[in-house]
């Protein structure tokens, strides 16, 4: 996530709009139907450590351990979305989700890395695989174009038959939010 497009700014606006996202998320752990609330605390959880992750300028005061914390975090997140969750097409969603930000934990330079990689504006690129990286990105790119549909082809509110409660709705649109992030996140590695 240290590329020069994240720095500065964007990288500050991207982690604003991943907690805007975990705190909605966190929201409706506590407000929402009691059947989302386990999914709902893994988004809550994956929106507020994008968070952190998305500003360069924050992972370069992050001691050098905090790649594995994040790592570790992730996997447990992962196991539980493949065995605990459902239904199963949410189920694989979020553990892809997870595994992605655990390669990003291990990719992403932090404080101690910041320090010895001789960029003279302290920066690091990160230390991605471009294939791997391809896949996330093409995996993440599909999600938000077929949510996106979802929104869209849901239909105008006078039309007839029922209309989903507005909490779904939001939902989608902080997933979708949050696979954005994901995407320009993998970009910048």
């Amino acid at each position: 996530m240290q590329h020069a497009a994240l720095s500065g700014f964007p990288g500050w606006l991207l982690g604003a709009l991943c907690a805007a996202v975990g705190a909605y998320c966190l929201l409706r752990v506590r407000t929402g139907p009691r059947a989302e609330r386990a999914e709902m605390t893994g988004d809550a959880l994956m929106g507020l450590s994008m968070a952190v992750m998305a500003p360069p300028s924050l992972m370069a005061v992050l001691p050098s351990w905090s790649g594995t914390v994040f790592a570790a975090v992730f996997t447990a997140v992962g196991v539980a979305a493949l065995v605990l969750w459902r239904p199963p097409h949410r189920r694989l969603h979020h553990a892809v989700a997870a595994f992605a930000m655990v390669y990003m934990a291990f990719a992403m330079p932090t404080g101690a890395q910041h320090a010895g990689t001789g960029h003279g504006d302290g920066m690091a690129v990160g230390v991605g695989v471009p294939a791997l990286t391809g896949v996330l990105l093409a995996y993440f790119a599909g999600y938000v174009l077929y949510t996106g549909a979802t929104l869209v082809t849901a239909g105008p509110a006078d039309a007839p038959g029922p209309v989903p409660p507005l909490g779904t709705f939001l939902t989608r649109a902080c997933r979708i939010a949050m696979a954005v992030a994901m995407l320009t996140m993998l970009a910048a590695l």
